[in-house]
């Protein structure tokens, strides 16, 4: 029974050599992930630093001109909005002086010529030829009355 007990010890003895064999060389796998991790990592540090920052740095900067640019244009707009609603109300203002004013002239006209039309015609009936017409007023001249 010697022998088969040797044979087996040797078996053993090699299983456990190939599993420390296989210790070392996950423990090696880890520590070779853990490096790769590593470099890796401070590549990737690396290239944010030499290209993602500058780029960022310019990013913010065009979003500041084009706030500064926004913030002009809305000052702006409201500045033509403000013009153009005071220009707005005093052509209005304008158009109703004009309206009233020129109202007040077509009225005085008017006055003038039924003043006018008034003399001729009771010049015309004091001196003219037919008699009254019946209401104390004297005669007017023919389509006269329709006229006014």
């Amino acid at each position: 029974m010697d022998a088969n007990l040797g044979t087996t010890n040797t078996m053993l003895g090699i299983m456990a050599a190939v599993s420390v064999l296989e210790a070392l060389v996950l423990i090696g796998i880890g520590v070779g992930g853990f490096l790769i991790y590593r470099k890796v990592m401070h590549l990737v540090s690396d290239l944010e630093v030499r290209q993602v920052a500058p780029l960022r740095e310019k990013v913010e900067a065009i979003l500041a001109d084009v706030k500064t640019v926004t913030s002009r244009v809305n000052q702006q707009t409201e500045r033509v909005d403000h013009a153009i609603s005071g220009t707005m109300e005093r052509v209005d203002e304008t158009a109703e002086r004009v309206k009233h004013s020129v109202r007040d002239r077509v009225n005085q006209a008017t006055g003038v010529v039924r003043g006018v039309r008034a003399i001729l015609a009771s010049v015309l009936s004091g001196h003219g030829n037919g008699p009254g017409n019946g209401s104390g007023r004297p005669a007017s001249p023919a389509g006269a009355d329709s006229r006014i």
